[in-house]
């Protein structure tokens, strides 16, 4: 399936042929490391929490490069951070979610991977959107506009298209999806009830990890912090 993947890819002239087959390999060495580390690193909360961290450093750099090619790629720690952060303290502060590694790390990986892809997408949607329109910024500027508002006046609108995967997911859950919360618990043994009760609280879990994302790479972007060649490189 993968080759068929890379080759659909490559024939389509899609541009992502030969990074397919890469992605592709790449997942299975990874999860083939994982498999080998992880009944070590659930046995303790303090490894579960290192794991997360790492977790966490991979997707603001895979985030911070797919927006920015300069140095200011490492400000995607922001939106990542302040999107999963908080909500992962929630979860376990009020019990629904058990402080257990085997609870932390899936959960955490599900939020982190949705806040990497919000970020990642606003933040590339902002910048095409401020490249494409740099001649309404400047005519913002010269109407009076500070160069903030001048530059999310043109580009919030693009960026928060990057919710709509998340949006689609939210409200096709059972319908057009079974999610692998869901599926995993009832094959572990757990009622229908409980299993969706789980997957619920996931998946508004990751709508707020993702706006969270969004608004603050829009604050980020808008003051210029994150930029194609890093800080004030747009507008």
């Amino acid at each position: 399936m993968l080759a068929g993947a890379a080759v659909v890819a490559g024939r389509g002239r899609l541009g992502h042929g030969r990074a397919v087959l890469r992605a592709g390999v790449r997942a299975a060495v990874q999860l083939a490391a994982v498999a080998l580390v992880i009944a070590w690193v659930v046995g303790s909360l303090w490894t579960s929490a290192a794991f997360v961290l790492l977790m966490l450093a991979v997707a603001v750099r895979t985030a911070g490069r797919r927006i920015t090619a300069g140095p200011g790629w490492v400000w995607a720690a922001v939106p990542i951070g302040a999107g999963v952060l908080p909500v992962l303290a929630l979860l376990l502060g009020s019990g629904l979610l058990p402080r257990q590694g085997i609870s932390v790390i899936p959960v955490a990986g599900i939020l982190i991977g949705g806040a990497l892809s919000a970020t990642s997408l606003s933040g590339r949607r902002a910048l095409d959107e401020l490249r494409t329109r740099r001649g309404e910024v400047e005519a913002a500027l010269a109407l009076g506009f500070e160069e903030r508002d001048a530059r999310l006046e043109i580009c919030r609108t693009a960026a928060a298209t990057s919710l709509v995967p998340a949006l689609d997911q939210t409200r096709t859950v059972g319908l057009v999806t079974l999610p692998g919360a869901f599926v995993g618990m009832l094959l572990g043994g757990a009622t229908p009830v409980q299993a969706g009760a789980v997957q619920l609280f996931v998946l508004v879990a990751l709508l707020l990890v993702e706006s969270v994302a969004v608004v603050a790479v829009l604050e980020l972007v808008g003051r210029g912090r994150l930029a194609p060649d890093g800080p004030g490189g747009v507008g």
